[in-house]
């Protein structure tokens, strides 16, 4: 059983699963980052400063200023607004993602065009050619 264990750890596409996994936490990060720090700001300059996040319905007694006091009481809220915060913020991820992606892969068809655009150069004379001076060489 423990070798099965090794074989199956050893196998590429495991690795290659890992890899992706560790790389796609760090490039979470980076575009978490590119939302929030930079995306988000525009866009709440954009539209005045409107914030859902705090938007909730009280489904209890009692009247509550915020969403964060509502829930510090243990009131029952429908929390509407952060669920439509999550919704947009996902929807800019998807699109920064989306963009990423598409300059990726324009850059990686540049490079592919380039490689194939590069004509092949002779390593030297062909075989023909070699085989031509021989006979003219012989005739002499």
């Amino acid at each position: 059983m423990i070798n099965e264990f090794k074989n199956f750890i050893a196998k590429g596409n495991v690795m290659d699963m890992a890899v992706g996994i560790i790389i796609g936490a760090a490039f979470t990060a980076i575009v978490s980052s590119l939302v929030a720090d930079l995306i988000n700001p525009i866009i709440g300059l954009i539209t005045g400063g409107l914030d859902f996040s705090n938007l909730f319905v009280n489904l209890g007694e009692g009247e509550f200023t915020s969403l964060a006091a509502a829930r510090e009481a243990g009131a029952p809220v429908f929390a509407y607004g952060a669920f439509l915060t999550a919704v947009i913020n996902f929807l800019i991820i998807a699109f920064v993602v989306f963009l990423l992606v598409k300059g990726v892969n324009r850059i990686k068809e540049a490079a592919e065009k380039k490689e194939e655009a590069k004509p092949e150069e002779p390593a030297g004379p062909s075989e023909l050619d070699v085989l031509l001076e021989i006979r003219d060489a012989l005739k002499r």
